[in-house]
């Protein structure tokens, strides 16, 4: 079993570490349209461009300045401030919950396929961690017998992502409030990544957050992706038994110690004016999906395509002779569109479909990119 200092490579980032920024066409990317400090200060007003221009650039609270505390606590239906933990994006939030909240002699519960170190944290750890995977058959269905059935006298923590990284699939209002139901039930918290929570085309689709529904539940959340603001790198966990926060905010001490004085300012704009920031990036997602419908079901011999309940990121099925590796590799290199494979989501705790890949429309003008793609099916 690998430890802490030995964790394995995270596949998606290096993955984007070869081609993020070399690839002509980014049509995987995993978050919304960003802005400019500019546009985002001007959704503030000029009482928070003055405030910007006069910002101290010393440290800010470990927990997170009293400014962003009150913007995320404002997101929440019964959390305040002092439920708040502020962390550097989501990914540090993920490290130090899935360690503290299990270890050597724990068991956790994981859904699969999932965000790489949710399931490799936590063995990394010490812990063992059962996956439960999400039903490929029937839209990415959420079992809660599955999950019910994976507990064990140990188990104390169940890990999932609503709505999910790479599926799209968000549960049924009855489902959710299932799973929250059975974690109580059984004395087990419950560790939600809502980061793309806010781009469910259908309000019906948009859950309650993990916190609201239980005090002992853990809601992560950034500003990265629904937001479309991930170089402010300023992420949070909101949970109502303040005792787990505080030894979550001993952890980060050892890594980001506080985020960046002028990152929290604009997180907290963008928190306050996040209906607006949503509205918009809606809208982008709602014309990209439209483009994408129309053009995977021009080429249903090759493409099986399902709309996401929520967020910007869909798993079609490629039905080409020559596999999804092979077409994904050859798709960037021959004609610089950038896809993730199936096998960025490769699992040791479940099968996932190696047939697959993960595209992002949450992005403005992704015409150019389906045109590259077009002209190389054409050629191939």
């Amino acid at each position: 079993m690998p430890s802490i200092s030995r964790l394995p490579e995270f596949r998606l980032e290096v993955y984007f570490s070869r081609w993020e920024f070399a690839a002509r066409h980014h049509l995987t990317a995993s978050d919304a349209q960003t802005m400019t400090v500019r546009e985002l200060l001007g959704l503030g007003g000029e009482e928070a461009r003055d405030a910007f221009d006069d910002l101290p650039l010393g440290y800010v609270e470990t927990w997170g300045g009293p400014g962003l505390r009150d913007a995320v606590a404002d997101t929440y239906d019964n959390c305040d401030a002092g439920d708040v933990l502020a962390f550097a994006g989501a990914q540090e939030a993920i490290f130090w919950a899935m360690q503290v909240l299990a270890g050597a002699g724990d068991h956790v519960i994981v859904t699969v396929p999932n965000y790489q170190s949710m399931e490799t944290v936590p063995r990394a750890a010490g812990a063992e961690v059962t996956g439960v995977p999400l039903d490929e058959s029937d839209g990415w269905r959420l079992d809660l017998d599955a999950v019910r059935a994976a507990f064990r006298p140990n188990t104390t923590l169940v890990a999932v992502n609503f709505p999910n990284n790479p599926t799209g699939y968000v549960p049924d209002q009855a489902t959710w409030r299932g799973l929250v139901a059975l974690c109580e039930e059984r004395g087990v918290r419950l560790l939600a990544d809502e980061v793309y929570r806010g781009l469910e085309l259908d309000p019906a689709r948009r859950l309650p957050q993990a916190a609201e529904l239980s005090t002992t539940a853990l809601s992560i959340n950034v500003l990265s992706k629904s937001y479309g603001l991930p170089g402010l790198r300023v992420g949070w966990i909101v949970c109502r038994d303040r005792a787990v926060l505080a030894r979550l905010e001993r952890h980060k001490h050892y890594t980001s110690i506080c985020n960046a004085a002028p990152a929290e300012h604009l997180a907290a704009i963008a928190l306050r004016a996040r209906d607006r920031i949503w509205d918009r990036n809606r809208e982008i997602l709602r014309g990209n999906l439209a483009l994408a419908d129309s053009f995977f079901a021009a080429r249903g011999e090759l493409f099986d395509w399902r709309r996401p309940d929520g967020g910007c990121v869909a798993f079609p099925r490629y039905r080409g002779p020559d596999g999804v590796e092979s077409f994904c590799t050859r798709l960037v290199e021959e004609a610089g569109v950038l896809l993730l494979p199936a096998s960025i989501y490769a699992s040791e705790l479940g099968r996932v479909p190696t047939d697959r890949f993960r595209i992002g429309l949450g992005r403005r003008s992704p015409e150019p990119a389906f045109e590259a793609l077009d002209r190389f099916l054409r050629r191939a």
